[in-house]
């Protein structure tokens, strides 16, 4: 071949490999050798604008999933979660990530786009978009559980919300991204395929690869090979189940499960505990409802609100006349009941504990009831679960709550379903997301297992930025992040000090010393008053708070002789004397407060 025809020939392959984004895979060698035979230059590669991934939740955490893709200009952010309070967070309702960033970077946010309904991916929502005004972008049942918050917020007239269907892509900024069907354990669940300048990102959201689901197709599995065939930078997947060997159970198994439950509970009241978000799992329950000829009602406020919104858009079908209002269960025999509830992670407040603790105003529980727990609990949960159980069975409920019966299954990839996703989608670079360290760092070893090279895993934390092109991937920083913690109609203003008052209080208690003092010369006029609260018992230990009073009083005095008249050096003093000697009499450390007025 001449050395025309040659540079004629690598010319046209050199344009087939970067229309197929495969470049600089081309050029890293065959492009040299080439030159060198043929006697010509060789054409450099088209330099790439890199593409900037940051974490602000979802990282070394369950809940709070939020990430940020970053090219040239724009900014799209993958979902916006809230986490539930752990036993430290007192008082604390809910923990959302920390919006700082994308409040400085505003202007450049092009939209939002949405895996799915869970809270742990729209819970935030409200809480940014009071900040900022971004559009969002989600399947049809996403996005009205995500109207629903909203109306709770008094914010969906001020938002754009743009439906859209698994499979189309939407062009957002210098990013394409299309929506992949998934299966999960809420309907309409996708994952994405991030077109940018800078290569190709897969995120694939909460997924699992169910062959048999109750509702909707199976996982678009083409998708995602055609995506690899493309070529992918970089695959950002969760770690949820990476522990766990085999595959994920269908959510047939549950199916048969329920249906072996209802027989055996022929004569009792059944009430079923399981996530609001679970659609297709209270579809499973309905069906057994009517199949057993059961009414059927709802117990807890977002199991109502999910039902309500999931049956408006033909998510759940409930046949004619087996839905029942809860205050219409006396008009009904007990064996004619389905109670499909909230509380099965034992969440203090939800309908399924006030049953347990005789609160809930309408639902009395007793012999007479079959009550299953169709949900694993949440790493964290599993006390609150037992306690919950034990409150139930001393009431003489048969409770069905242990992994045997069979009653729920998760809607995580186990590992062989991550490995069919690693091997469809061939990314040069790979982040585990979507878990803790020890999720993490399992789905990491899973893709060295692969054929990963080391250096092309990272395992991030909250606030870091990595950086990726075709040559590299490599940590540049951090940006805002961390928690806000929810308290009542308070964001943000509960902080770490807030926290360790709290824990303070509810470890020891507090004591309180209460002393008006002369305003000329300092001295007392009346007190000091001494208050416990969850210190001790004050008709038991008059001896110990007579002692703590002579003691404040001998402080008093002598700031007052010695003409010390700052209230800080006096409540000072006060603090650390009496800290002392509650110390050495009773080895606790109560808060102690001293409120001092002059008269």
């Amino acid at each position: 071949m001449s050395a025309k025809n040659q540079n004629k020939n690598f010319r046209a392959k050199q344009n087939w490999y970067s229309k197929n984004g495969k470049n600089s895979q081309y050029n890293g060698g065959k492009s040299k050798q080439l030159s060198k035979r043929a006697g010509v230059k060789a054409v450099a590669p088209i330099k790439k604008s890199p593409v900037r991934v940051s974490f602000l939740g979802g990282l070394n955490e369950i809940g709070k999933n939020i990430t940020l893709i970053e090219c040239e200009d724009d900014i799209v952010i993958v979902d916006c979660g809230m986490a539930f309070p752990d036993g430290d967070m007192l008082g604390v309702d809910l923990v959302i990530p920390d919006f700082s960033y994308i409040e400085q970077n505003v202007e450049r946010v092009r939209g939002i786009v949405l895996t799915h309904g869970h809270e742990d991916h729209i819970g935030g929502l409200p809480f940014l978009l009071s900040k900022v005004n971004v559009p969002l972008y989600g399947t049809p049942l996403t996005l009205g559980l995500v109207e629903n918050k909203l109306r709770e917020h008094s914010l969906v007239n001020k938002v754009k919300l743009h439906v859209v269907n698994a499979g189309s892509t939407i062009s957002l900024g210098c990013m394409d991204v299309k929506f992949i069907h998934v299966n999960h354990s809420i309907p309409d669940a996708v994952a994405f395929a991030i077109k940018t300048p800078g290569g190709t990102l897969v995120h694939t959201g909460d997924f699992k690869i169910d062959c048999t689901p109750i509702s909707g197709e199976t996982i678009d599995l083409t998708s995602f090979a055609k995506v690899g065939d493309e070529g992918v930078l970089a695959l950002l997947g969760e770690s949820t189940n990476a522990e766990r060997p085999g595959y994920t159970p269908t959510e047939q198994m549950v199916s048969e499960s329920l249906d072996g439950l209802f027989r055996k509970a022929e004569h009792y009241r059944i009430i079923i505990a399981t996530f609001a978000s679970n659609v297709n799992r209270v579809q499973q329950i309905i069906n057994c409802a009517e199949k057993y000829g059961r009414k059927v009602a709802f117990s807890g406020r977002s199991m109502v609100t999910y039902m309500d919104v999931a049956s408006k858009l033909g998510y759940l079908h409930v046949p004619k006349n087996i839905l029942i209002d809860i205050d219409m269960l006396k008009k009904y025999p007990p064996e004619q009941i389905v109670l499909i509830t909230t509380g099965s992670q034992g969440e203090p407040m939800s309908a399924l504990s006030r049953m347990a603790y005789s609160d809930h105003r309408k639902v009395m529980v007793g012999e007479g009831d079959f009550i299953i727990i169709s949900a694993n609990p949440i790493p964290g949960n599993e006390k609150s679960v037992g306690n919950i159980v034990d409150e139930l069975l001393k009431r003489g409920c048969k409770v069905i709550y242990e992994s045997m019966y069979e009653v729920h299954v998760s809607g995580h990839a186990c590992q062989e379903e991550l490995k069919i996703i690693h091997r469809l989608v061939r990314p040069k670079y790979f982040i585990p997301v979507h878990g803790e360290q020890k999720h993490l760092r399992k789905h990491a070893e899973l893709a060295e297992f692969l054929g990963m090279p080391r250096k092309n895993i990272y395992i991030g934390d909250i606030g870091d930025t990595v950086e990726l092109c075709d040559d590299y991937m490599k940590p540049v920083g951090t940006v805002p992040a961390g928690r806000v913690f929810v308290d009542g109609l308070g964001v943000g203003d509960v902080g770490s000090i807030v926290l360790r008052d709290r824990k303070h209080l509810a470890q020891d208690g507090l004591l309180i010393i209460v002393a008006s003092l002369d305003v000329y010369d300092g001295h007392v006029i009346s007190g000091p008053d001494i208050v416990s609260r969850g210190f001790v018992y004050v008709r038991e230990s008059e001896d110990l708070l007579d002692e703590v009073r002579k003691l404040a009083l001998g402080i008093l005095e002598d700031c007052a002789e010695k003409n010390i008249h700052e209230w800080g050096v006096i409540k000072n003093r006060l603090r650390e004397e009496i800290s002392k000697l509650i110390g050495q009499r009773t080895r606790r450390s109560p808060m102690i407060l001293p409120i001092l007025q002059e008269v």
